[in-house]
């Protein structure tokens, strides 16, 4: 039809027409299945394949007896059974049923589409002898023009990335992935990119040849459970092991901090103002980093604080520290006259009472940390001076809140008298500031007012009998009283024995 027109020209036109021609049939295809209802499937998609061939052998002008359009046709729809035949045993059954590895629809539609090509090819070469005239098409770029023209080349790249991927599954929906110094949560895998989402809500869409391309770092493979890690500077004056029992206790109390695998502090540089310390906790879904890195540097710092261990600024600020507005001498003083109203402290001298304040500690507690646990050692008790404090236990596996504390009430003076594990859980609600105080310094006291010890075991005595509701009627009978004063021996004998007195 074209012999006058150039041959560079001539494949130019071929591949326009093929194209043109095969879009033209789809797009028709289209139309009537969504306007008017007509199923159309792989057959109607391979004669739409068959008349653009057709179209584009008569314009390049390649003339066959009517046998070789008949035996074309036959080979060209026969191929449809060899895509239907991959589409059910490597497609769903190998990769679907038994490798549970969902592949692409568009990545059906490639594979179908280059062995139609294939086939295609060895048609016009075999049943219609266009050896020179193939040659003089691939020559000039017609079949991968054709190609790359449609897709272009980072299409490819990207599809071919979204084939890797699916096949061979780094990562799923849901996973928590490390792209870079970004942390996000995969959203969509699709044939040419990953979709992501940030913890700000910000949406990535990654091209899949680039995540291939790069490594990747999947945090929920091959479960939610992965180490994350946080640093902390302190000073030099401070011993490494104490540092390490501060870090340790802030990052375990810290919610959302697994218990298990048990979070790991190193002392991992000197550095030029401070010791850096790298805190190594696991949590489990990575959706909560924010808050659960939040809670541990705030449990540090009031841990550091309690501790009188100090995170040091940097050697070239100037740091004015002003003294607080409130003295440690009114927090003394309000703690003194909270222990005047406290029943086992009755026998203790205003003397003895504010050694034994001016000795004790002064604490900061915040909002969620416990000041003390169920079940742990102890000996010392709390006077809650500013700030509320939940008092709960454990029963039947299960935590049940039992009493609310507020300024002014004491708590823990059982383990500070006879050394008794923690009956309960007592956990700020707010920012506490606690006075502790410790076995030294009732010790001391005690040995300058032995004759307390009586008046000490006599009323732990009253408690313990209170508590098991024997002292519920006004009259007591002769085996309550028996009974009390076995109490107070054997409470005499323990706080002798605890405090070596």
């Amino acid at each position: 039809m074209f012999n006058a027109v150039p041959e560079a020209e001539r494949d130019a036109i071929t591949a326009i027409v093929f194209i043109a021609t095969f879009f033209i049939a789809l797009c028709i295809g289209r139309f009537l299945k969504h306007r008017a209802g007509v199923r159309l499937g792989l057959l109607f998609r391979l004669s739409c394949l068959i008349l653009a061939f057709y179209a584009a052998i008569v314009v390049y002008g390649v003339h066959a007896p009517w046998r070789n359009h008949v035996g074309a046709a036959a080979i060209l729809l026969s191929t449809a059974l060899v895509v239907a035949l991959i589409n059910r045993y490597i497609w769903d059954f190998y990769f679907e049923t038994k490798r549970q590895t969902p592949i692409p629809h568009f990545l059906r539609e490639v594979v179908g589409g280059i062995i139609f090509l294939i086939v295609l090819l060895f048609v016009l070469s075999y049943g219609y002898h266009a050896e020179a005239q193939l040659k003089g098409l691939l020559a000039g770029s017609g079949v991968v023009a054709i190609i790359l023209g449609f897709a272009g080349q980072n299409l490819f790249a990207g599809i071919i990335g979204g084939i890797s991927i699916q096949i061979n599954r780094p990562y799923k929906v849901g996973d928590w992935l490390q792209v870079h110094e970004r942390f996000a949560e995969v959203m969509e895998i699709n044939w040419r990119s990953t979709r992501l989402r940030t913890n700000d809500g910000i949406y990535l869409d990654i091209p899949n040849n680039e995540m291939v391309n790069h490594e990747i770092v999947n945090l929920h493979y091959p479960t939610e459970v992965h180490a994350m890690r946080i640093r902390v500077g302190v000073e030099y004056k401070n011993p490494p092991n104490r540092v390490k029992d501060a870090l340790y206790r802030a990052a375990s109390t810290a919610d959302g901090v697994l218990a298990e695998p048990k979070v790991r502090v190193f002392l991992v540089d000197f550095a030029d103002f401070a010791v850096i310390y790298e805190i190594k906790f696991y949590m489990g879904n990575h959706s909560r980093i924010n808050e659960i890195n939040d809670a541990i540097r705030t449990n540090v710092w009031y841990e550091l604080k309690r501790r009188g261990i100090t995170i040091p600024f940097p050697i070239r600020t100037l740091h004015v520290e002003r003294k607080a507005a409130r003295p440690v001498q009114e927090d003394q003083a309000e703690a003194l006259s909270i222990l005047r109203e406290e029943l086992l402290f009755e026998c203790l001298s205003d003397e003895q009472l504010n050694h034994l304040v001016k000795q004790a500690r002064l604490n900061y507690f915040g909002r969620g940390e416990p000041v003390i646990e169920e079940g742990s050692p102890g000996d010392s008790m709390f006077v809650l001076l500013r700030g509320a404090a939940n008092v709960s236990v454990s029963k039947n596996g299960s935590t049940i809140q039992v009493a609310t504390l507020g300024a002014g009430d004491c708590f823990g003076e059982m383990s500070l008298l006879t050394g008794e594990p923690r009956s309960a859980t007592v956990r700020a609600d707010g920012d506490c500031y606690v006075m502790e105080i410790g076995k030294p310094v009732m010790a001391e006291v005690l040995r300058a007012a032995p004759s307390c010890l009586e008046k000490l075991s006599e009323l732990l005595a009253q408690r313990k009998m209170e508590t098991e509701g024997i002292l519920k009627e006004a009259t007591r009978t002769d085996d309550q009283v028996l009974k009390q004063r076995q109490y107070t021996a054997t409470f005499l004998h323990r706080l002798r024995t605890f405090f070596q007195l």
